[in-house]
């Protein structure tokens, strides 16, 4: 069962870290590409798909599932620092960089009328937060990746 739990951790940690990094290396950059009309309607529709029974899963999954690992400690303590890096990874730098940033963010940019106006304060702030929670996501995936295979 611990063995189990990691193993899950692990793989909801690497999806998410597969979507945050893949909107930082072609989704930004493609919608960087449009005009400013596009670009806020591409990103209103995405924030309202992206809530749904496959992404809420692995997001909520992953800090959850690492907290468990921590807790079960499958390994023994060899295993332990890797474990608790993992879980502060993803829940400060990947959930908690989503509720605190992007969120709010995507709320702000659903409610403004002004295209142009809502692009030039929305854009940057939210790209440089993705790529924050991409680079913790990434790394909580490293650290419970080399758990599962000590």
């Amino acid at each position: 069962m611990p063995t189990a739990v990691l193993l899950a951790a692990t793989v909801t940690t690497g999806l998410m870290a597969g979507l945050f990094t893949g909107f930082a290396y072609a989704v930004m950059p493609g919608l960087a590409r449009t005009d400013d009309r596009t670009f806020v309607e591409a990103m209103r529709r995405i924030n309202e798909a992206i809530v749904n029974g496959w992404f809420l899963p692995a997001f909520l999954g992953a800090p959850v599932l690492s907290a468990v690992a921590v807790v079960l400690r499958p390994g023994g303590a060899d295993v332990l620092p890797w474990l608790v890096a993992g879980l502060a990874l993803n829940a400060v730098g990947m959930f908690g960089v989503t509720v605190a940033a992007n969120v709010p963010l995507n709320n702000r940019l659903a409610a403004a009328d002004d295209p142009a106006a809502a692009r030039t304060w929305f854009e940057r702030r939210w790209v440089r937060w993705n790529v924050v929670r991409a680079v913790a996501a990434l790394g909580a995936f490293c650290c419970l990746a080399l758990a599962l295979v000590r």
